[in-house]
């Protein structure tokens, strides 16, 4: 199999900015959609004043450091591993069991990780580069992508070893995060002395671009009366009227527009592979593909049949009803958006709910009262923690959603539930399953 250069993320995926008369590319230098400064491999961290330059050089001399040498991985390849990976993402592939069972390729990462304790045989190069680099003022860090090479299968008994190394670091780079340096580590793995795949991983070493700080109008100053000049004092009460005044409006103000009465959930991606499933949301129809093959259903939505890898499908309508196969509860970090009121899609009036809950049953923040007992009383929309299922339902596929109509700390395994469809704002409509009559006891 021939190996693929590893390419840096285009500009569309992190948001690059061209400069005047630039294609769409990664930029250098620390401006903003500026050219290269003529400094000849220096690159300044931000705020050029503030923080030491870094040369290019300095960061090019890690390329080739390991950062692993003759690792290994703490556990064989081992069967309960790959049953917990295959039920973890609904993986049913007869490869992956039986007498002659293979790992999922995409598992390679997985027998070479060091849990929490870690590996203690890791060289401090990475370390190091990543203390130069938050010297230099790229103190945040995100993940970007990934590649994997696979070049044997891998099957239980398998002993894993592994060597890993800096591959290369870019030239400093603009995105719309920041600026910064890509990073990428390259992991030759090997089972049993084999070369048996390679896993490169890149991240972006970056200065959080600054953002634009938001400010009031300040009032206008009044023209001094001429008949007698204001004192100090009285002209410093007045300004702090004005000023108190003017916040006291905008508050008002912003409460009464759509976007601070109710906060945004993030908006789902949709493409050309799940488009037909955000329709049926639409129509209040929870639709499954079915593998027009050999009528194999899946969830989530994919171009193609895992079982026999045909492209072709139909759909099937769910019945809606579903038990909780699995649950965790979030409780950091906090998004008000998830545990605020939801009005129902169908415009029905909505009941009394569970403190924590999303759903039709939610009370409305507007109509509380400063004394009602509810937890959204002091703080309409502060965030708590609330439950995400992962729901079987009736039809044998797995999805995963919110449960309302119950309080988070009573959601309980094999606990019956039932779809229904939630307005969570004026754009956007989710499946969500509802504890269904006699589902908690």
């Amino acid at each position: 199999m021939s190996e693929v250069s590893p390419e840096e993320p285009t500009a569309d995926e992190l948001g690059l900015r061209p400069g005047p008369g630039r294609t769409p590319e990664l930029g250098h230098g620390p401006g903003l959609g500026r050219a290269p400064e003529p400094d000849h491999g220096r690159t300044r961290g931000p705020g050029h004043g503030h923080t030491p330059d870094l040369t290019y050089e300095q960061l090019k001399a890690y390329e080739g450091r390991p950062t692993a040498a003759a690792g290994v991985g703490k556990d064989l390849v081992n069967e309960p591993m790959i049953r917990h990976w295959c039920e973890a993402v609904g993986d049913t592939h007869p490869a992956y069991r039986g007498p002659d069972a293979i790992a999922p390729p995409t598992m390679l990462q997985a027998w070479t990780m060091g849990g929490l304790s870690g590996h203690a045989d890791r060289s401090g190069a990475y370390d190091e580069l990543s203390r130069l680099l938050d010297s230099a003022g790229y103190t945040s860090i995100v993940a970007t992508d990934c590649e994997q090479e696979y070049l044997r299968p891998l099957r239980p008994g398998d002993r894993i070893t592994f060597d890993s190394v800096i591959e290369s670091v870019s030239e400093c780079k603009t995105t719309r995060l920041g600026t910064g340096h890509f990073i990428t580590t390259r992991m030759d793995i090997r089972a049993d002395g084999e070369p048996a795949g390679t896993h490169r991983f890149r991240v972006l070493k970056y200065a959080p671009a600054a953002r634009q700080p938001k400010t009031a109008e300040r009032p206008k100053a009044t023209e001094p009366s001429q008949a007698a000049e204001p004192s100090r004092a009285t002209e410093q009460r007045t300004a702090t009227e004005q000023r108190t005044a003017t916040e006291q409006r905008t508050a008002t103000e912003r409460r009464k527009t759509p976007e601070h009465r109710t906060p945004r959930r993030p908006r789902p991606v949709i493409n050309r592979d799940n488009a037909g499933f955000w329709e049926g949301v639409r129509g209040h129809r929870l639709l499954i593909q079915r593998c027009t093959g050999c009528r194999t259903l899946r969830f989530p939505w994919l171009p193609g049949c895992n079982t026999c890898g045909s492209p072709e499908w139909d759909t099937v309508e769910a019945s809606g009803t579903g038990t909780v196969f699995s649950y965790v509860v979030m409780h950091h970090p906090p998004f008000p958006a998830f545990t605020a009121p939801d009005q129902p899609a169908n415009g029905a009036a909505p009941d009394s709910a569970a403190p924590g809950a999303v759903g039709p049953g939610a009370a409305d923040p507007d109509a509380a009262s400063p004394d009602a007992a509810s937890p959204y009383a002091a703080s309409p929309y502060a965030a708590s923690p609330y439950a995400v299922g992962l729901i079987e339902l009736a039809e044998g596929v797995r999805m995963v959603s919110n449960i309302v109509g119950i309080p988070y700390d009573k959601v309980r395994i094999g606990m019956a539930v039932r779809l229904e469809f939630l307005r969570v704002d004026e754009e956007l409509e989710l499946p969500v399953f509802r504890v269904a009559e006699g589902g908690e006891g």
